[in-house]
């Protein structure tokens, strides 16, 4: 089978390789769509810890069932052959009191297809049966292949806390983050101010009923604090992780609101924590999704109420590289890349 496999920072390498055999709780997908992820783009240049080359990513990803495990007939009697599926990526423990209460993504020892497992940047990828949720019968694979990131967002949101009828921002309209704001717009939020510095991204949040802010040309506080009568925002969201957004996220919150952050890109970095402390303000940090929240979003992608369409471009996997450096270097007017095997 074709597989896509990260080599070293910033190569990507076109491979063959055996089609793998599903062990007895596993099922084979045959991999019909698998996107690029900001997490993967850092592990692409080398700056994801989590991420060692040699390695096949693809944890968001869509497919159909080609073979079952010897056990998987008789515990999940709903997964066929031939079954149209999407994957929850993440892998628990199973028996910590996380993994009971369906929150894996907590679990001290939880691991990622994609990152700990080869992922769905090839024909075919082995998953656990338990990961392989069937899509709703009218969603076609494209937009099943969302769900992994669209959960994130969704999470985003439950986060936030109660926002109905609050303001709230959101820093970074990438997918997270328009996610997010889609999240938080079905939570009751009144205005969604979102950040960018990529003017095409700016204008899908725009479009998807955020008010759009250019930090380039635009100080972000000085506005929210304005429009809001300089009180700020009940929660904001940092969908980028750098030191300036993380910072305009608490200065944007007004006393006792709540920030959450989910991106990523720097590790470590500066935080404001006397202004946090002095404002007792709320700060969550927010990783993937609970199994009901995976569940939850697959029925908003299913009615419409989160989507990433008309910014999505799909790509043979063969373009895999060419489209890890666009997206790291000017995405234009793409919010999300789907590769097709």
């Amino acid at each position: 089978m074709k597989t896509l496999v990260w080599t070293a920072p910033r190569v990507m390498a076109l491979d063959e390789r055996p089609v793998p055999d599903p062990g007895p709780d596993e099922v084979l997908v045959r991999v019909t769509y698998a996107g690029i992820c900001g997490s993967e783009l850092n592990g692409y240049l080398g700056h994801n810890s989590l991420l060692v080359p040699p390695l096949v990513f693809g944890h968001e990803f869509s497919g159909v069932i080609a073979a079952l495990g010897s056990r998987v007939g008789a515990d999940f009697p709903h997964l066929l052959e031939g079954r149209p599926v999407t994957v929850n990526p993440l892998a628990g423990c199973g028996h910590c009191p996380h993994c009971v209460e369906r929150q894996r993504n907590r679990c001290a020892t939880r691991k990622l297809i994609g990152a700990h497992f080869p992922g769905g940047y090839a024909e075919y990828a082995v998953v656990p049966a338990a990961n392989a949720i069937p899509l709703p019968l009218r969603m076609t694979a494209r937009t099943g292949a969302l769900t992994e990131p669209a959960s994130v967002g969704f999470r985003i949101g439950e986060l936030c806390g109660e926002v109905m009828n609050e303001d709230v921002f959101v820093a970074g309209a990438g997918p997270i983050g328009l996610f997010a704001m889609q999240a938080l717009r079905l939570r009751g939020a009144a205005r969604l101010f979102i950040s960018d510095t990529h003017p095409a991204r700016l204008a899908m949040g725009e479009a998807l009923g955020g008010i759009p802010v250019d930090p380039r040309s635009t100080d972000v506080i000085a506005l929210i604090r304005e429009a809001t009568g300089g009180r700020g925002v009940a929660a904001a969201v940092d969908a980028v992780g750098i030191e300036a957004t993380r910072e305009q996220c608490v200065k944007a919150t007004r006393i006792a609101g709540t920030v959450v952050l989910s991106g990523l890109h720097d590790e470590t970095g500066p935080f404001p924590a006397a202004d946090i402390i002095r404002r007792e303000i709320i700060v969550r940090g927010s990783y993937c999704y609970s199994d009901e929240d995976f569940q939850n979003t697959l029925g908003h992608l299913e009615t419409g109420a989160m989507r990433l369409d008309p910014w999505i471009e799909e790509a043979p996997l063969e373009e895999g590289g060419v489209w890890f450096e666009r997206l790291l270097s000017e995405p234009g007017n793409v919010s999300k890349v789907l590769l097709r095997p």
